[in-house]
């Protein structure tokens, strides 16, 4: 019994070591994925193209805690350069985060309807919704974003697809009374998808 008790407190001490060993290895190593997605943060464009040059898959490199890319980064920053120059690079502008939210998505979500453009002409799918159903074009509604709302519709987005409780774009606008300019933008958007389909012209335009 006697020879237990000496080889406990050996054993912890052993394993207490050990990870006082492990860890300085640990805090300093980083993924290439972690260190461009840093260097977008930072905008360190020297650090992304060493990195690139390196291994171009990095460009749609994902946060592991959350998802986010490097376009979510330069959406969240403002910075539109970024956001081109990301995309040019091959950045896959449909990528969504953990909860479901598309750079699009977050750039409807803060109004930034010049980021809604560049994303949505480089291939950006305008209805995509987060994890609650919820597309750009309810999130602009619920903000009551017009010229994002404007934009969307302009863009494609289908203001009768609804999100996880039933309501569409057009049912959240009608909360807002008849008077709605939401609402009326919807209305407009339909006239126009109208005379386009009678004249045999399809598809979205800016």
């Amino acid at each position: 019994m006697a020879m237990i008790h000496r080889i406990r407190p050996a054993l912890a001490m052993a394993a207490g070591l050990s990870l006082m060993v492990a860890a300085p290895g640990a805090a300093q190593y980083y993924t290439d994925g972690y260190k461009f997605l840093q260097a977008v943060e930072k905008q360190d464009q020297g650090a992304v193209e060493q990195l690139l040059n390196k291994n171009s898959v990095l460009i749609n490199s994902r946060d592991r805690t959350d998802g986010h890319t490097a376009l979510h980064i330069a959406v969240r920053a403002r910075a539109y350069s970024w956001l081109s120059y990301l995309l040019g690079k091959g950045a896959d502008p449909n990528a969504a985060d953990k909860n479901g939210v598309t750079p699009l998505m977050l750039a409807s979500q803060t109004g930034q309807t010049d980021a809604v453009v560049a994303l949505a002409r480089s291939g950006a799918r305008v209805d995509v919704p987060n994890d609650a159903g919820e597309t750009p074009l309810i999130s602009a509604v619920h903000n009551r974003n017009l010229a994002m709302v404007r934009l969307l519709l302009a863009a494609g987005a289908n203001p009768d697809r609804a999100d996880n409780s039933g309501r569409s774009a057009r049912d959240y606008a009608k909360l807002d009374g008849a008077d709605s300019p939401t609402l009326a933008a919807i209305a407009r958007n339909d006239k126009d998808q109208a005379g386009k389909k009678s004249h045999g012209t399809y598809g979205p335009s800016f």
